[in-house]
C-alpha cells in the first residue's frame, strides 16, 4: 500500500505562501515588549473610575484613551492567534495566547466600572455633554448601543465578577480546539485499489469529493469512529460551553441564550425563528435535490458519505492557487477597479497563509486587523478551495473597507452582516465561471457546486442553528447534554433535513463533535441569512449595474456605523421579512430544474 499527499511541517512552508505576521510585530521579542508595555499603561485608565459623568471633556478623554489601548490589545491578541493557529501543537504560541487571554480577562475586570457608570447617564446629561464637547458626538451611536442594553447591565461589583469569569468561559472552546486540531489523529483512508490517503480534518472534505465510493466510505467511517471514541469528552466540553452561555444569559436577565446572543448584534429573535420556519416550508426542494443526486450517482442507496461527491463524473478540475487567485480577481471586475486593485495588493503583501501543514488549524477564516486583514486557508487546488478563497477575501475586503472608511469605534462590523460580503463574492465568482463556458458538462459541474452551496450554507447551517437552539433550550430546562442526548438530537435533525432518499448512517450522529462553530454562540444561522442576502445583492449587482454596486460598496464601508438590519436595507435587502430567504430558495429550485435538464 502506498501513501500520497503527505502533509508538510510548518518549517517546510515557503515564506511567500505564509502570512506576514511581521506586519503586526517583527518578532516574538517585539510582541513581548509591546505586551509588557500595555500591562504597564492600561491600569492608568482606572483613574477615570467614578468620573465618567463628570463632564463631556472627561468622557471624551476616557473614550479616546481606551480606544487606543483597545487597538493595541487587538493587535497583540491577533498576533498570538495567528501564530498559534499556524501550528496548534506549538506550546510557545499556545502559551503566549493563553497569557494574552488571561490578561484581557483581568483588564476587562478592571474596566468593569465603565458600563454601570455609562448607563446611569441620562439622555439630557449626554445631550449637554455633546454641546460642551462637540467631538464627543463621534461616540453617540456607540453610547446609544450601551444604553439600549441598560436592563441587562448589573452593578459594578457584579460586572467585575462576570468579567473575571470571562476567562473560564473561554475554556471549552480552547479545550475543543486543542483536542480536535492537535491531539486527534485519524487512520488513513483506503481507496478501491488499496492505496492509503492521509486523513486529517483538513483533508476530509477533499476525500469526500472523490468519485471512489470505497474511499468516501472509509474516510467517513475512519473520521467519525475516532470522534466517536471521544464522544463523552466532546459532549462534556460542549455541555460546559452551553452551560456557561446559560449562566451569562441569566446573570444579565435575558429570557434565553438566543435572546442574549442576538441582542449583542441588534438582531431581533424573530429573524432567527423566521429563518428556521422558512427552511421548513422549503424542505421539498432539498428532498427533490437528494432524489436527483441519488439518480445521478446511479446508486441503490444514497448514504451520508455520498452527498458531497460531484454528480458530474469524469470531470476532475485541478485548480492551482495561481489560477484561483487570477479568476477570483477577474470575477470581481463588476465591483470596480478599486476593489480589484486592493485584492491584487492582498496577494503581494501576503495577507494569507495558503497551504496546510502539520498541526495547522483546519478550515479557513479571515481576521481583520488595523495593518490589514489576515486570511487562513488550507488550499487543496480544488474548485472548493477556489470558492473558499473568494469567500474569505470577501470577509477581508469587508474588513479592509470598513477600517479604511470608519473611525476605529465603528470599524468592526457585527456578525450578522459578516457572511454577506463573503457569499456575495462566491455568487459573483460562480456567475463569472458560468459565463466563460458553453460546455454542458462543465456547466452541470458548476451548477452542481452552486447547488451544494445552497445545501451546505442554507439548509445545513440552518440545521446547525436549529440544533444549537435545541441544545441550549435543553440546558436552560436543566438537562445535561450527554453524548447520547446530543447524538439523538443531531441524528433526528439530519433525518428531517435530508429526507427519505438518504440513508442515515449511524456515524453522522457524532458530526456535531467536529463543528467548531458550536463554540461561537449562535453564529451559524448568520451563514444562512447572509447567503440569502448575498444572493439578492449579487443578482442586483449583475442586473442593475453601477447603482447596485455603489449601494453595496457603501454597505461594505459601513462597519457598525448603523445597526445591521439598517445597513442591509441601505444595500437593498430587508432581513426583517422572509422574502430574501424565500427568494434564495426559489432560485435553488430553479437551479435544480436546470440541473435535471442537463443531466437528462
Amino acid at each position: 500500500m502506498s501513501q500520497e499527499g503527505m502533509i508538510k511541517k510548518r518549517s517546510e512552508q515557503r515564506r511567500e505562501d505564509t502570512w506576514s505576521t511581521e506586519d503586526l510585530y517583527p518578532s516574538d521579542a517585539a510582541w513581548r515588549e509591546a505586551f509588557e508595555a500595555i500591562k504597564r499603561e492600561a491600569p492608568a485608565l482606572a483613574r477615570y473610575q467614578g468620573r465618567l459623568a463628570e463632564s463631556g471633556e472627561t468622557l471624551y478623554a476616557y473614550l479616546q484613551e481606551k480606544e487606543k489601548l483597545e487597538e493595541t490589545a487587538e493587535q497583540l491578541y491577533v498576533y498570538t492567534m495567528l501564530k498559534s493557529d499556524e501550528d496548534t501543537g506549538n506550546s510557545v504560541y499556545q502559551g503566549m495566547k493563553g497569557q494574552m487571554l488571561s490578561w484581557l480577562a483581568q483588564w476587562q475586570q478592571e474596566m468593569a466600572f465603565e458600563t454601570p457608570e455609562l448607563i446611569r447617564l441620562s439622555q439630557e446629561t449626554l445631550e449637554k455633554f455633546y454641546q460642551e464637547k462637540p467631538e464627543l458626538a463621534l461616540y453617540r451611536r456607540a453610547l446609544e448601543v450601551v444604553l439600549r442594553r441598560k436592563a441587562h447591565v448589573l452593578s459594578q461589583p457584579e460586572e467585575a465578577l462576570l468579567a473575571g469569569a470571562g476567562e473560564l468561559g473561554d475554556a471549552p472552546d480552547q479545550i475543543y480546539n486543542v483536542l480536535a486540531n492537535a491531539d486527534l489523529s485519524f487512520p488513513s483512508a483506503q481507496d478501491v485499489t488499496g492505496k492509503l490517503h492521509p486523513l486529517t480534518n483538513g483533508s476530509y472534505g477533499t476525500l469526500m469529493h472523490s468519485q471512489d465510493a470505497e474511499l468516501r466510505r472509509d474516510t467517513f467511517r475512519n473520521l467519525y469512529t475516532v470522534y466517536g471514541q471521544f464522544a463523552n469528552t466532546m459532549a462534556a466540553t460542549l455541555n460546559g460551553h452551553v452551560k456557561q452561555n446559560v449562566f451569562f444569559a441569566r446573570a444579565r436577565k435575558y429570557g434565553s441564550c438566543l435572546e442574549a446572543a442576538l441582542d449583542r448584534t441588534e438582531v431581533p429573535v424573530s429573524v432567527y425563528h423566521q429563518l428556521v420556519d422558512s427552511m421548513h416550508r422549503h424542505m421539498d426542494a432539498m428532498y427533490r435535490y437528494m432524489k436527483l443526486r441519488k439518480k445521478a450517482l446511479g446508486v441503490e442507496e444514497l448514504h451520508m458519505y455520498d452527498i458531497y461527491v460531484p454528480m458530474v463524473k469524469d470531470l476532475k478540475l485541478d485548480i492551482p492557487f495561481e489560477q484561483a487567485r487570477r479568476e477570483v480577481v477577474d470575477a470581481m471586475a463588476v465591483l470596480g477597479t478599486e476593489y480589484q486593485e486592493v485584492l491584487k495588493k492582498s496577494f503581494e503583501q501576503r495577507w494569507m497563509d495558503i497551504y496546510e501543514n502539520e498541526g495547522k488549524r483546519s478550515g479557513a477564516y479571515s481576521c481583520g486587523a488595523k495593518v490589514h486583514p489576515f486570511v487562513l486557508l488550507n488550499q487543496k487546488d480544488t474548485l472548493d478551495s477556489e470558492f473558499t478563497l473568494a469567500h474569505e477575501m470577501g470577509h477581508a475586503m469587508h474588513s479592509y473597507l470598513s477600517n479604511a472608511n470608519q473611525p476605529p469605534v465603528y470599524a468592526d462590523y457585527v456578525l450578522f452582516v459578516a457572511e454577506v460580503a463573503s457569499t456575495c463574492n462566491e455568487a459573483l465568482l460562480m456567475n463569472y465561471l458560468l459565463s466563460r463556458t458553453e460546455d454542458k458538462k462543465m456547466r452541470a459541474y458548476l451548477i452542481n457546486y452552486f447547488l451544494e452551496q445552497f445545501r451546505t450554507t442554507m439548509y445545513r447551517q440552518t440545521m446547525f442553528a436549529e440544533f444549537e437552539e435545541q441544545i441550549h433550550r435543553m440546558a436552560e430546562e436543566g438537562e445535561t447534554l450527554t453524548a447520547d442526548v446530543l447524538k439523538k438530537t443531531y441524528y433526528s435533525l439530519n433525518q428531517l433535513y435530508y429526507g427519505p432518499d438518504v440513508v442515515m448512517d449511524e456515524e453522522i450522529a457524532i458530526e456535531w463533535a467536529r463543528v467548531p462553530h458550536f463554540y461561537m454562540n449562535f453564529y451559524v444561522y448568520q451563514y444562512a441569512t447572509g447567503f440569502a442576502a448575498a444572493i439578492a445583492l449579487s443578482r442586483k449587482i449583475l442586473t442593475e449595474g453601477q447603482p447596485a454596486v455603489e449601494r453595496y460598496l457603501q454597505f461594505l464601508k459601513g462597519g457598525c456605523s448603523a445597526d445591521p438590519i439598517t445597513l442591509l436595507k441601505t444595500a437593498g435587502v430587508d432581513m426583517t421579512t422572509s422574502e430574501p430567504v424565500d427568494q434564495a430558495l426559489r432560485y435553488f429550485g430553479e437551479l435544480i430544474e436546470e440541473m435535471e435538464g442537463l443531466l437528462a
